[in-house]
Formats: C-alpha cells, sequence, structure tokens
C-alpha cells in the first residue's frame, strides 16, 4: 500500500507583503489603545493634514462608562498646544470623518510624556571613534617604507596606511 502525500499548507504563492503579515498585529495593539480604527494611526498625517500632523500625534482613544462618545487624546508639544487647542472642533471632524459617524466626542490635548505607539524611540548618537596615536617608532618606519613616493599626496595617504597597518600588527 501506498501512502498519502501530505499536504503543505501555503499562505500564498511566492511573497507576500510585509503589511500583510503584520495587519493582525497592528489591529490587536490599536485595539488595546482604544484604536478600533486602524487608518486613524496610519494615515494621520492624510486625516489631519501635514501641517497638524507635524505638531501632534494621536496618543489613545478612551470610552467613558456611560459609552456616549470618545476621548482622543493627541500629544502636542507645549509651545504647539494653545494652536491645537483652537484646532480641536476640526480635529475632531476630521477624524469622526474616518470613522464615518461622531465617534470622538471630546479631543484632549496632552504635552506629557509619549505614552503611545512612539515611546520608547530613544536617539542614540554613536560614541565618537577613537583613534589610536601611532608613536615615534611607528612613524618613523612608516615614513621610511614610503619614503621613495614621488608624488606628496600619494604619499602621505601611503604613510597614513602604513601607520594604521603597523599599529595592528602590534596589537
Amino acid at each position: 500500500m501506498s501512502q498519502p502525500a501530505k499536504k503543505f499548507q501555503r499562505r500564498k504563492k511566492g511573497f507576500e507583503r510585509t503589511s500583510s503579515l503584520l495587519t493582525t498585529r497592528i489591529r490587536k495593539t490599536g485595539e488595546a489603545r482604544g484604536f478600533a480604527v486602524t487608518r486613524v494611526l496610519t494615515h494621520w498625517a492624510e486625516i489631519v493634514g501635514d501641517a497638524t500632523a507635524a505638531i501632534a500625534k494621536p496618543v489613545e482613544i478612551s470610552y467613558g462608562r456611560g459609552g456616549m462618545g470618545a476621548t482622543l487624546t493627541v500629544l502636542t508639544t507645549g509651545a504647539q498646544a494653545p494652536m491645537l487647542d483652537m484646532q480641536k472642533d476640526q480635529l475632531r471632524e476630521k477624524v469622526n470623518a474616518v470613522y464615518g459617524y461622531n465617534a470622538i466626542a471630546r479631543v484632549r490635548i496632552t504635552q506629557t510624556a509619549p505614552t503611545g505607539f512612539a515611546e520608547g524611540q530613544a536617539q542614540f548618537t554613536p560614541a565618537p571613534k577613537r583613534r589610536p596615536v601611532a608613536d615615534e617608532t611607528t612613524c618613523a618606519r612608516a615614513a621610511e617604507v614610503t619614503a621613495n613616493v614621488t608624488d606628496a599626496g600619494l604619499r602621505d595617504a601611503l604613510e597614513k596606511l602604513a601607520q594604521n597597518v603597523l599599529m595592528k600588527q602590534k596589537r
């Protein structure tokens, strides 16, 4: 008797888009913060405009006990808060247009540290590279090796290369 061939389940033929692989994770994370429609997060600049998106980011949507409208929390800097405060109604209308109904009743502006999707994005600058300093004997040996070169620019470059090679050999 022959055994039946095993069937392997494939998701799709060929390559898949990264977005299709991450859609469920993004949706779960968004729903945990109250974003039932993740389009508010992913297309924030399109919804509110580039100028507003540059100064404000959505952090959370919280629903009250009565269930009568949600509160959108927006993060901004202290200097931009008064400008954004004047635009609360337009901001609420634009976000509600994405939902298709009046889901957002209030917009709250916060100027504290981010607690939303942008958290943990520290800016790291690499440590400055410390170049070991060549001692006198290494410099003299490198100059001796490159003494026959007539072009001054080429001789300097080769001398630096020779110093680096000689210092590496010492280590």
